[in-house]
């Protein structure tokens, strides 16, 4: 297969592992209750998890499409599980939301495949583009927190642009801005339904990142190139000469 000229990526559960996050939620209600003693922690873990299977599929597409700011869906959403638990009190939600905010900012880490991998890139001199679906806010503070946005030569948010993958209009924009043809285009992410399909709608070359073993169903799209790892995908870009060096 022809090597790619450029690469996007997905972020959430491609290069960011998510994986610490619900560990920030139980610390966070560890912090909350400890702060108003009238708060039992394990309540504030159950009401939590109530309040976004019961809250999430309604602002989903909303929160995506850049309606609905990621500050105000953490606020909302930890004002419910307060109300659920007694408390009514918009400062403890406003707390409770900082408290969360910042926790869930310490747990964000990428897999530890992707620094080496994003160097290989930089190294082959491979065109770049980040690709998320999210709200701006959202998605930014993750960029920033990472130290990652330098890498790419554009980032695509959905929430910033109104369109999320897959529709194949999120991919034509990265694609515009960089200037390199979907035939030389490789893009990169987990999930079968918004990356894989989205890619091969837009024609781009789609790879993947199977990192949880999963099996694809027979009404699944099917990607051009499976890798359970970036390292996988290593020897379709470059050379053995620059993989060693």
């Amino acid at each position: 297969m022809k090597p790619p000229l450029a690469l996007s990526f997905d972020l959430d559960d491609t290069l960011l592992d998510g994986s610490r996050l619900r560990e920030s939620i139980i610390k966070a209600c560890g912090e909350i209750a400890a702060s108003h003693p009238d708060l039992d922690p394990a309540q504030l873990v159950d009401a939590n998890s109530h309040v976004w299977q019961q809250y999430w599929p309604d602002v989903e597409a909303r929160w995506t499409l850049g309606s609905l700011t990621g500050a105000s869906l953490s606020l909302e959403a930890w004002r419910r599980t307060l109300h659920a638990c007694g408390c009514t009190d918009e400062a403890v939600a406003k707390l409770a939301a900082k408290i969360h905010g910042r926790l869930a900012r310490d747990a964000l880490r990428l897999f530890d495949d992707v620094r080496q991998f994003m160097e290989v890139v930089r190294r082959a001199q491979l065109r770049s583009a980040l690709i998320t679906n999210g709200a701006s806010d959202t998605q930014r503070e993750k960029l920033s927190a990472l130290g990652i946005e330098k890498w790419f030569h554009v980032v695509v948010i959905s929430g910033e642009i109104g369109v999320a993958k897959p529709d194949p209009s999120t991919f034509a924009f990265a694609l515009n801005s960089i200037g390199v043809a979907p035939e030389n285009w490789w893009h990169v992410g987990d999930s079968l339904t918004t990356d894989v399909a989205g890619a091969k709608m837009a024609q781009l070359t789609s790879v993947w990142l199977n990192r949880r073993g999963l099996v694809r169903g027979q009404a699944d799209p099917a990607p051009d190139i499976e890798v359970p790892s970036l390292s996988h995908l290593m020897p379709f870009l470059k050379t053995n000469d620059l993989l060693r060096t």
